[in-house]
């Protein structure tokens, strides 16, 4: 293993203190954004995974790529699986 100075020592925990300050907020935010969800699904009962799915395109402002993602997809399973359905 790496020979660490004292300096070194003093940064290394320095950076692991930060890191684990963050994991804690990033934990705290996770935890409100399942509180969210379970309120939403109880109130208005829209599926979960539909409150997942709509917020992660409200949030990466992708709705354009996502639509014509799952178009592709869909169009592409019609060619395979058009004759199994009978």
């Amino acid at each position: 293993m790496n020979t660490l100075t004292p300096e070194d020592k003093k940064r290394l925990h320095g950076a692991i203190k930060e890191l684990s300050d963050s994991m804690t907020r990033v934990d705290a935010e996770k935890d409100l954004q399942r509180d969210i969800i379970q309120t939403t699904f109880e109130t208005l009962g829209v599926d979960k995974k539909k409150i997942r799915k709509l917020a992660n395109i409200y949030h990466k402002q992708n709705a354009v790529e996502v639509r014509t993602e799952a178009e592709d997809v869909f169009e592409l399973y019609e060619e395979i699986f058009q004759n199994d359905e009978a």
